[in-house]
């Protein structure tokens, strides 16, 4: 009996899960009707080591992707502290310094994201 509980507990969180992840997809979530943060952390690849190591050089494709995603700044807070980006070892405090090693004019200083804030 306790095993049946576990098992229908189990599959009660995977229904919420998707539900919540198929209500950001539709609803147009912090990047857009058709992409997720997850997906869009894919697109930083460039930017690996510069998200890992503030010393680190930033390559010319990572600042162009982060151009790209940091018009608008939910989403790229919303890539920088999502699970994929985790999971490849980024470091949000650092990844977040990106835009300003990328030289760019427009970015948005004093942004909250999470924790952090852009600077």
């Amino acid at each position: 009996m306790e095993g049946l509980i576990k098992m229908l507990c189990l599959v009660g969180v995977v229904v919420l899960v998707s539900i919540g992840g198929f209500d950001r997809v539709e609803g147009g979530g912090e990047c857009g009707k058709s992409t997720t943060p997850d997906n869009e952390a894919i697109k930083l690849a460039p930017c690996a080591t510069a998200a890992q190591d503030q010393n680190a050089s930033v390559s010319k494709s990572c600042c162009a992707q982060v151009k790209k995603i940091g018009q608008n700044p939910s989403c790229l807070c919303a890539v920088l502290l999502s699970n994929t980006a985790k999971m490849s070892g980024v470091n949000p405090q650092i990844a977040l310094t990106i835009p300003k090693r990328c030289n760019f004019a427009n970015r948005p200083i004093g942004y909250k994201c999470g924790p952090y804030t852009l600077p």
